[in-house]
């Protein structure tokens, strides 16, 4: 029989055999695909471990902070008193009659709303302390309420940056009017609208005014995807910025959410959290740019406020514990007493922002345009007395007492002493005030929140 009588005949089992080696094949071929689809989900699952820890660490670095017990709350001694009468000198000083606002330093007749919202909380604290009668407190209060419910708005929607407090007009940060305004400033409305809740609480029969307030501001147009938005001019036209950074924005969150608002994202500080260690403490900074400019800083300013104010949460607790155990670690070492925040200069360019960690190294002084000016260091009387009333530490009242006696009784607190010579910072400020008078009432009652309650 020839080969190829033979190759028909066994045609059968070669279409077989050779169905078999294709079948084969087709499954060795998608095992290998099977495999490289597990090891592809695999390497996807790892990656997405790896970016969950990356998410998850900056948190974590705080779980070995012990947040320090807070200071015995419940009594105010004579020298508390003294102290406080101080700081009231300041606001019977400036505060003007025609309008019930207050000057944002010692004559100089310009407000913002934040610091507006600090001399609501100066008023609470005041008569929580006995200095001035609750109906004194209302009518203050009340007027400037009056005022706000009725001044021209930036864009018929929200508060403007600045306002003369003689006329309640709109003006520049040269106290110069403006007809447009200059935008608004979502952190400075949002500690307005904490302290008119802080009112609201402490004398209810205001809730009216501030309702009518309220109800005059489109705060929703500072409100968007759970996040602060600022209102800024540029070329003269409004730009929309998402506005706070770790540690002001979480307390300007705190102070909006007492109306309801949706705070979800600017109470996340985890999704813009660096952690940079200071003086063996690790210290809470934003990954984002100062306003674009410069590496974000840390100061102690909104944690003392959300200390005093609203009472901590357990990760701001741990976040103030750090920074303040950094500022005394820097006098263990140095002898130098430190206690930094933002603060007013008696002198240009008045303003500098006094950091733990900021422009990318500790304890760096900052301008508002970011330059470097570490010789206006100071130690401020408002940190001073607030980590007194938080933490009651020996550090803290070595602070106290080294500012004392800076206390002037006609014209209230200066801002406290320059680090580099021990000469005084003259400048004397509505915040610094405020903050002497949240933090002595903080130790006769508590967060400010609680004291009505």
């Amino acid at each position: 029989m020839s080969f190829r009588d033979n190759l028909i005949k066994a045609r059968s089992h070669i279409t077989f055999l050779v169905a078999l080696g294709l079948g084969l094949a087709l499954v060795i071929s998608l095992e290998k695909r099977i495999d490289t689809r597990k090891s592809e989900a695999v390497e996807v699952t790892e990656q997405a471990q790896t970016l969950t820890e990356a998410v998850q660490s900056p948190l974590s670095m705080f779980e070995d902070v012990t947040p320090l017990p807070l200071a015995i709350t419940g009594t105010s001694t004579q020298e508390d008193l003294d102290h406080a009468r101080i700081a009231w000198r300041y606001f019977e000083n400036n505060t003007h009659p025609e309008t019930g606002l207050v000057n944002s330093a010692d004559k100089y007749p310009s407000t913002t709303m934040w610091e507006t919202g600090s001399y609501f909380i100066a008023v609470i604290s005041a008569d929580l302390l006995g200095i001035i009668e609750k109906e004194e407190a209302e009518a203050r209060i009340a007027l400037a309420l009056g005022t706000l419910s009725e001044m021209r708005l930036f864009d018929d929607a929200l508060p403007n940056k600045a306002y003369n407090v003689q006329t309640g007009e709109l003006v520049d940060y040269g106290n110069r009017p403006v007809e447009r305004g200059l935008g608004w400033s979502a952190l400075d409305i949002a500690r307005m609208v904490g302290a008119m809740g802080q009112v609201q609480n402490s004398y209810p029969d205001l809730a009216p005014q501030i309702a009518a307030v309220m109800d005059t501001w489109d705060l929703s147009q500072m409100v968007e995807n759970g996040q602060l938005i600022g209102g800024n001019i540029a070329d003269e036209k409004l730009r929309r910025d998402q506005e706070g950074r770790v540690g002001y924005e979480q307390y300007a969150a705190k102070a909006m959410m007492l109306f309801g608002f949706d705070m979800v994202n600017a109470y996340r500080a985890e999704d813009h959290l660096m952690v940079k260690e200071v003086m063996g403490q690790p210290i809470p900074v934003d990954s984002r740019l100062h306003r674009n400019i410069t590496p974000a800083f840390t100061v102690s300013e909104p944690y003392i406020f959300d200390g005093l104010e609203f009472g901590f949460d357990a990760r701001s607790h741990r976040f103030a514990t750090a920074i303040y155990k950094a500022q005394e670690a820097r006098f263990r070492e140095t002898g130098v007493l430190t206690a930094v925040s933002e603060s007013h200069l008696d002198e240009a360019p008045y303003f500098v922002y006094s950091s733990i960690w900021g422009g990318g190294a500790p304890w760096a002084v900052m301008t508002f345009k970011g330059e470097r000016l570490d010789s206006k260091r100071t130690v401020t009387t408002k940190v001073a007395f607030a980590m007194d009333a938080l933490f009651g530490t020996d550090y803290t009242r070595e602070l106290v007492a080294t500012i004392a006696p800076l206390g002037d009784v006609e014209r209230g607190w200066p801002e406290g002493i320059y680090e580099i010579d021990g000469s005084t910072n003259g400048s004397v400020t509505t915040n610094t005030n405020a903050t002497v008078l949240a933090a002595l009432a903080f130790r006769a009652h508590g967060p400010l929140i609680q004291a009505r309650q």
